[in-house]
């Protein structure tokens, strides 16, 4: 007989945990009824409401404030009362009533209330879920989690505009009823979060390899979870934050993407399926890349992708036809697909597990804080300097980011 020890299950081969599999569900479903109406807010708020392009710049910048302000407070305070579900469940039934009730609004400070309150649930659900996947996946898997969390959402993002030029081709124009269908997918979220989402514990970091290295005086220096500042965090994941400033202020919206793919010549009826096109690769490259990321680790994939990013923004700046639009928005999707997953399972190695909703907190509010400045900066130089200046002032500053981040080292 043999004695031959039964080799380990691989990483790759595990099941993903029933809560990430559920939250990459929920993230879809949000995602469709999210997508259905977004694209279309603009014009909904311009030629239905009777708003202006300011008002529009007012509502989307106070929403998106509210919301990463909220992501800080609210990863902190689930690791204060040591659960992450509630959040979760709020964040998107909220989500789920304001949609449909922008389908009802009469003016625009009434869609401002709407928006800014769908901004709020997704301040209040976003960093706990962050929390909520790492504290249900061992280390081994996470980069799996992510990956399938980040091709749930944009699967989500690419299946939601297609259902609405469905519906809009059967009813024109009724932008009205089409917010309201979302009611739809929502209710489906809404069930799967309260009822099959469970409550998980994160494991201590006293039992976490990733963790064994600290020192007992750095353990009992730790500040208390109600204590948001930075400075109570280790110093490795501060220069990660500075290193994801500096990255987002050279990372202008998308949608000066789909501006310059237009001047390249790519056709206003196309763009639809260019965006869809741009969706589907990341989805499928996040599912690829979170295996990939839990096999080589986390750092090379954020260099390799940051670096590409770099490569992509120089060739839009000097792109000249139609069909280098379309090599570079997939170039570009392979971008997020390495980072994605690598940049959230980063937060998890950097950060003790207790302190994770915290730290996912400052991560998505170091993003979301710097986001408004960046697509200003990008506006300016665009209209001002032309494309060539404005895509060449991200690339520089992406440089500047990774620079930053060769910086941030790993416990060993």
């Amino acid at each position: 007989m043999s004695n031959r020890v039964a080799d380990p299950p691989r990483p790759d081969r595990e099941r993903l945990p029933r809560n990430v599999q559920l939250l990459g569900w929920v993230s879809f479903l949000n995602d469709v009824a999210s997508e259905m109406v977004y694209p279309l807010m603009p014009q909904f708020l311009i030629g239905v409401l009777g708003g202006s392009r300011f008002q529009l710049g007012i509502i989307e910048g106070v929403a998106d404030s509210v919301a990463s302000l909220l992501k800080l407070w609210s990863g902190a305070q689930s690791d204060r009362v040591g659960r992450r579900k509630g959040f979760v469940v709020v964040g998107y039934v909220l989500a789920t009533v304001t949609r449909p009730v922008i389908g009802l609004v009469t003016a625009p400070w009434q869609m401002f209330v709407a928006r800014v309150s769908d901004r709020v649930g997704k301040g209040l659900r976003t960093s706990p879920r962050d929390a909520l996947i790492a504290d249900s996946s061992e280390p081994s898997l996470r980069g799996r989690a992510f990956g399938f969390h980040r091709a749930m959402d944009h699967l989500g993002a690419a299946v939601g505009p297609l259902l609405a030029t469905a519906f809009l081709w059967l009813r024109p124009e009724d932008l009205r009823t089409l917010f309201l269908v979302t009611i739809v997918p929502g209710l489906l979220v809404v069930g799967l979060v309260v009822f099959g989402l469970k409550e998980r514990t994160a494991k201590s970091y006293e039992t976490n390899t990733e963790f064994q290295g600290m020192s007992a005086g750095s353990r009992e220096s730790r500040a208390p979870a109600l204590d948001t500042r930075p400075a109570t965090l280790d110093a490795n994941f501060r220069r990660y934050l500075l290193a994801l400033v500096f990255f987002t202020l050279g990372n202008s919206s998308d949608a000066f993407l789909l501006v310059r793919a237009e001047e390249l010549g790519v056709p206003v009826i196309a763009l639809p399926m260019l965006w869809f096109a741009f969706h589907m690769a990341k989805s499928g490259g996040n599912w690829f890349a979170g295996r990939l990321v839990d096999r080589i680790g986390t750092r090379n994939p954020i260099i390799i992708g940051w670096a590409m990013y770099v490569g992509v923004y120089l060739g839009f700046a000097f792109a000249t036809v139609a069909w280098q639009a379309w090599a570079l928005f997939l170039s570009y999707a392979v971008f997020y697909a390495l980072t994605e997953p690598a940049e959230k399972k980063l937060v998890t190695q950097l950060v003790e597990p207790d302190r994770q909703g915290l730290a996912f907190g400052w991560y998505n509010f170091a993003i979301g804080i710097s986001a408004l400045p960046s697509s200003l900066i990008f506006g300016g130089l665009y209209e001002s300097f032309g494309p060539a200046v404005a895509f060449g002032w991200g690339a520089a500053i992406a440089l500047i980011a990774i620079a930053v981040f060769a910086t941030v080292h790993l416990r060993r």
